[in-house]
């Protein structure tokens, strides 16, 4: 069986064709640009021609496209963009126009691009792309299930805090007692405020077997495969991502706490003292997202000391500077694969014939719904 799976975030895009037919070190692997990173290169080319700009697609991740279209904005060229697309900046519409960005339909974006507006296409799954650049290296493709990350705010009602919505959102997901795989989805079960998750779902082959999950969940449970990390009793296990910090107190495979965060309001000395109040189950909610966080739970305030402190993501170099010596995970030998094998635990959990391929390679899951 294979399975391709896609972590998209902020820095790169991490691809991993797994194959259970191969030994997992030699199954296939990419590495590349994150789609944002890519569509705010293109947005830049069209601010470099001093070209009008026409945004069309789906909603996709933030962060590099949205600081390119405010450039473009800013250098005082017009931009357009139908609504999913221009979701990909904010729920509400008028808010991006007030941005100064126009909200168009799709026969508007069609003439402005036939009177010579850049059109560039907004997405965060570009299969296509994925699969011609492995078969250009000679590999045979047969893909029978596709796994996506990627992070999802969730569309909040008018006037609800993004960070509570979110917030909440994480709350009711491990309440359902399903674990780090709880923040996974086949097709068909996506909740309906997960827009970017929709969008992904619009973009994959409607008659291929799809899973989505949240990308910080997926690093998480991805370095359980480190064997240290494995062993551990009572980890807390970090992903310091580009853009969010999410944490996890876990007690024999079971969250007795958690803390979500942006990377970019962290310091080292912060980030070091929100790890330890997990640890030790004394976290707030309150303090967090006062710090303009996502916020804290704790579910097991007795939960056993942390016996061990690991950490993955692009921005680990963080919880390292803050002097309390964390373990970098290096799930299957590669930090960078911690995502993609993630995406193969929780869609081995929710679906058995996945779960004989997976486990095949990767062996017995320590979690399980």
């Amino acid at each position: 069986m294979q399975i391709l799976t896609v972590d998209i975030g902020t820095g790169t895009q991490d691809v991993l064709l797994f194959d259970s037919e191969r030994e997992l070190e030699n199954c296939f692997k990419l590495v590349m640009p994150s789609p944002t990173a890519v569509v705010a290169q293109r947005i830049r080319g069209a601010t470099a021609a001093r070209q009008r700009l026409v945004l069309q697609g789906v909603t996709m991740g933030g962060g590099p496209c949205h600081w390119a279209t405010m450039d473009h904005v800013h250098a005082g060229l017009q931009a357009f963009a139908t609504p999913d697309a221009a979701r990909t900046f904010d729920d509400d519409l008028d808010a991006v126009s007030e941005m100064g960005i126009q909200v168009v339909s799709d026969d508007e974006a069609i003439q402005l691009t036939d009177a010579g507006a850049q059109r560039v296409f907004m997405r965060d799954l570009a299969l296509g792309q994925i699969l011609q650049t492995l078969a250009a290296f000679g590999v045979q493709v047969k893909v029978h299930a596709l796994a996506v990350a990627v992070f999802d705010h969730g569309a909040a009602p008018a006037g609800f805090s993004d960070r509570v919505f979110r917030f909440n959102y994480l709350r009711d997901r491990l309440a359902r007692g399903l674990g780090l795989a709880g923040f996974a989805f086949e097709r068909d079960l996506v909740p309906e405020s997960m827009t970017r998750l929709h969008a992904v779902a619009s973009m994959a082959p409607s008659d291929l077997p799809l899973l989505v999950m949240d990308t910080a969940p997926a690093a998480v449970l991805g370095a359980l495969e480190d064997p240290r990390v494995r062993k551990a009793q009572a980890p807390v296990v970090a992903n310091v991502g580009n853009f969010h910090c999410l944490a996890f107190h876990l007690a024999d495979g079971v969250v007795a706490g958690l803390f979500e965060h942006h990377t970019g309001e962290l310091s080292p000395q912060s980030l070091g003292e929100y790890v330890n109040r997990l640890g030790v189950g004394s976290i707030t909610n309150e303090e967090v997202f006062n710090s303009k966080g996502h916020g804290a739970l704790v579910f097991d305030a007795d939960a056993p000391a942390p016996d061990l402190l690991a950490v993955t993501g692009p921005r680990r170099a963080l919880l390292v500077e803050s002097g309390l010596k964390p373990y970098l995970a290096v799930p299957h030998g590669d930090m960078m694969l911690a995502g993609n094998l993630g995406l193969l635990r929780a869609y081995a959990a929710q679906n058995p014939t996945v779960r004989e391929a997976v486990e095949g390679r990767l062996g017995a899951a320590q979690i399980r719904p």
